[in-house]
């Protein structure tokens, strides 16, 4: 019986080779093949050359680490606040002071016009990176409202030594950031990393808002702000005032 079956059906299928004729192998062998084969032989100037090989890569920019971050949230939502409060103060102290002192008018409205700057540029950097406002935007509008327009029916000194106190506190508040942002960026270039042109340009940013808080100081004094009765009570309680609202609105 085994006799009578086709002999292929008693061995196992054998390789493509071994069934092809001699012949029909080398044809098959011969025909074009579609893959690139790249052999340790090939010609050098067939070598891949990435650009890097010849030329040095910058490092990479590392991300901000979480506390570095944190920092930043509560850093520009309290910058943010203290614009808020100081277009508020000066709102409400340009009526009774440009009525009583017309002379003073151009120089409100200069020290305005460079708080809304800040103030807007805080606005557009915390909807950039999704920073929440302090939670006290409201008591902070209505409290800034009130202490600008008490400290202008005081007189031309009260005011004074109202802007004076702030810009003191604010000055400090902005000093500490920039010292602080400062030291992020030499260490960054220590550990030989990318200090990232955001960041950078932050930094030179905040510099500028800082000079401009502490001219409007300068101005405060030159119109007679250390002229305000009582001078301690008022600037003190003032500073203190700013100090709490800065401590707050960080956390809140």
């Amino acid at each position: 019986m085994a006799a009578l079956l086709p002999r292929t059906a008693l061995s196992p299928a054998l390789p493509l080779k071994a069934r092809l004729t001699p012949l029909a192998f080398q044809l098959r062998a011969r025909a074009p093949s579609h893959r690139t084969i790249i052999s340790s032989a090939a010609s050098p100037a067939t070598e891949p050359e990435p650009q890097s090989l010849h030329t040095p890569q910058p490092a990479r920019q590392k991300p901000l680490s979480p506390a570095q971050q944190a920092f930043l949230d509560k850093a520009l939502r309290v910058n943010q606040a203290g614009e808020l409060a100081a277009t508020r103060i000066y709102t409400a102290q340009a009526p009774p002071l440009n009525k009583a002192y017309p002379h003073l008018r151009p120089l409100m409205k200069h020290m305005y016009d460079q708080e809304a700057g800040h103030f807007a540029y805080f606005n557009e950097v915390l909807a950039k990176h999704r920073i929440r406002p302090t939670l006290l935007y409201p008591m902070w509008q209505a409290a800034s409202t009130i202490l600008g327009w008490s400290t202008a029916v005081m007189g031309r000194e009260a005011a004074m030594a109202c802007t004076e106190a702030v810009e003191t506190e604010i000055g400090e508040h902005y000093n500490g950031q920039v010292r602080e942002l400062l030291l992020w960026m030499a260490q960054m270039e220590e550990r030989g990393e990318v200090v990232g042109e955001e960041l950078r340009r932050l930094v030179e940013r905040i510099k500028v808002i800082r000079d401009e808080e502490l001219e409007h100081l300068d101005h405060a004094v030159a119109n007679d702000a250390k002229e305000a009765k009582p001078y301690e009570l008022l600037t003190g309680v003032i500073r203190t005032g700013c100090r709490g609202a800065i401590w707050v609105s960080e956390k809140v």
